[in-house]
């Protein structure tokens, strides 16, 4: 049986029934967060020299995993070659800003997005060295990677990221390695809540910003369709919840390989509009939730807001 770190015992009630009464800026009733997962050009791959293909493209097909896969490489491209750009440009056309869930690598092969995205003023979190999962690393190894990512980071984005998500989920050590590190304003290596809250870690507050793989846009057949209606659907819940005095946060997550695509793109474009013609969406970067709750949690759980 794994010796576990204290900070990972399992918290099966939250905030239950007294959920914090937040006050997002402006009073938004939902707090949304469009997050791009950079992996292209960084995920397993038999140029990388992995000894296999990595999944999660625009099909799934019964390739042998011991041939190179170049039709599946070329899907990939796609999101640093085309659909990258369509996000950035659809942004830009809203007005909205995003976090990008960068890996190192991806950027290193294509530092003009890392450069276009800060620019247009989106934030960064690091999503790894390379989109590999970390807990099929020994600890020495993770601690490795998370170090040669910020440096990579630096020189690529120009700035450290703010936070931290691995591939799918963290490994056992992954929070304490974050924190030993040190540096990161949060981390979002969890999918247990619509709001963010504090873990302690060796004796240091933690903060964790939850992400989602509900909101994605690789949930069902990733028809247009079957996205946009997941995204109205959970805006519609979360806003109704928020006008009640109980808002949240929505995290939504897409990839340049998939949602740039332009049928995709098409309904990500509807949501926006929708949201925005609704009123009472923030639609934030992670690093500006996370400093908002930091310097107004004691007021939501003290019932000031």
């Amino acid at each position: 049986m794994q010796d576990l770190p204290s900070n990972l015992s399992r918290d099966l009630v939250g905030y239950g029934k007294d959920v914090p009464v937040v006050r997002w800026p402006d009073d938004a009733k939902v707090a949304v967060n469009l997050v791009v997962n950079y992996e292209e050009g960084s995920e397993y791959s038999h140029e990388m020299g992995d000894g296999a293909n990595d999944s999660l493209a625009e099909v799934e097909y019964a390739f042998p995993a011991d041939l190179r896969d170049l039709a599946k490489e070329s899907m990939y491209e796609y999101g640093s070659r085309v659909g990258v750009w369509r996000l950035l440009r659809l942004f830009d056309e809203y007005d909205v800003k995003a976090t990008f869930f960068g890996c190192a690598v991806a950027f290193e092969r294509n530092p003009e997005v890392a450069t276009a995205a800060r620019e247009a003023g989106h934030d960064l979190l690091g999503h790894g060295w390379r989109w590999e999962e970390h807990w099929r690393l020994s600890r020495e190894e993770e601690a490795d990677r998370i170090k040669k990512a910020v440096a990579s980071f630096k020189q690529t984005w120009g700035e450290a990221p703010s936070g931290w998500y691995c591939r799918y989920g963290p490994s056992i050590n992954t929070r304490e390695l974050v924190v030993e590190h040190g540096g990161f304003l949060y981390d979002s290596d969890a999918y247990n809540d619509d709001l963010p809250y504090y873990v302690d870690v060796k004796g240091v507050r933690q903060l964790v910003v939850p992400y989602s793989l509900t909101y994605n846009d690789i949930q069902g057949t990733r028809s247009p369709s079957l996205f946009l209606d997941y995204l109205k659907r959970g805006f519609d819940e979360l806003w109704l919840e928020g006008s009640r005095g109980r808002p949240k946060m929505m995290s939504i997550g897409l990839h340049p390989r998939l949602v740039g695509q332009a049928a995709r793109t098409g309904a990500l474009r509807e949501f926006i509009e929708y949201a925005q013609a609704k009123g009472g969406a923030w639609f934030a970067r992670r690093a500006d939730i996370a400093h908002w709750w930091n310097e107004h949690s004691a007021e939501f759980a003290s019932g000031q807001a």
